[in-house]
């Protein structure tokens, strides 16, 4: 088996993605976290001491994401399965990926539109709605938001590493690469896949990664019609 698939693609998205649909992100100048202590509303002990308060802190976030629509950039990364075998391996908790048309979307930090018993860990699906205190699951556990909170483990990560490990394209949209472990994914990609990061600011570039500077609702579209075109003339027997 080959160390890496030009038909593969891989996303990478991060809250920059969904900043341009009108969600806050959490880290930049306006961002969340410097409106709420993280420690109040994003960890377990927060959840202890003040359920309610992080109840309406997220039920308010589920109230922004479900009015918010998929961006350019969103639609542009669906396009793509047109002509490519595509994973979005996304810290965001949106689904406006899913919404643009993506149909493989790995959340590895959680998605709003679900709940989970607090002690069970039982899924479902809460769509928009609020959930509130005394809100229990089938197995008589008080739902919670389904986030993964500071202190708590990433989802799917080792699934998530392993298409980075196999992709022969690569896109990073609208994360500055700071949280970790998620942000260590990029280093699985191949040395030969063809990585893109999109950014307007980045510290810097991951190694063998080329830097669009700017929105991604101008980069990613520029970066797929390539992509689209050069697997257009592959299946055409051109070289790509």
């Amino acid at each position: 088996m080959p160390s890496h698939d030009p038909r593969r693609i891989v996303i990478f998205s991060g809250s920059g993605v969904s900043a341009e649909s009108g969600l806050p992100t959490f880290r930049d100048s306006g961002g969340l976290w410097r409106q709420y202590a993280w420690e109040e509303v994003a960890s377990p002990e927060g959840w202890r001491k003040h359920p309610g308060v992080v109840q309406a802190f997220y039920n308010e976030r589920r109230h922004q994401a479900a009015e918010a629509q998929p961006n350019a950039a969103h639609r542009a990364i669906a396009e793509l399965e047109k002509s490519f075998d595509v994973v979005v391996v996304t810290q965001n908790v949106d689904d406006l990926h899913e919404r643009a048309g993506s149909t493989k979307v790995v959340h590895v930090h959680g998605e709003l539109a679900f709940a989970r018993g607090e002690h069970s860990g039982l899924r479902q699906r809460v769509g928009a709605a609020p959930i509130h205190m005394g809100q229990r699951c089938a197995q008589g556990s008080q739902l919670r938001p389904d986030i993964v909170w500071f202190g708590e483990s990433v989802r799917h990560l080792e699934e998530a590493r392993a298409y980075f490990s196999e992709a022969g394209r690569v896109l990073v949209v609208g994360t500055s690469l700071s949280v970790f472990p998620a942000a260590s994914l990029v280093h699985a990609a191949p040395a030969a896949a063809d990585k893109v990061v999109v950014a307007p600011e980045l510290d810097s570039p991951p190694a063998g990664f080329d830097w669009m500077r700017g929105k991604a609702t101008e980069c990613v579209p520029q970066v797929v019609a390539r992509w689209l075109r050069e697997g257009a003339g592959a299946s055409q027997g051109q070289p790509e």
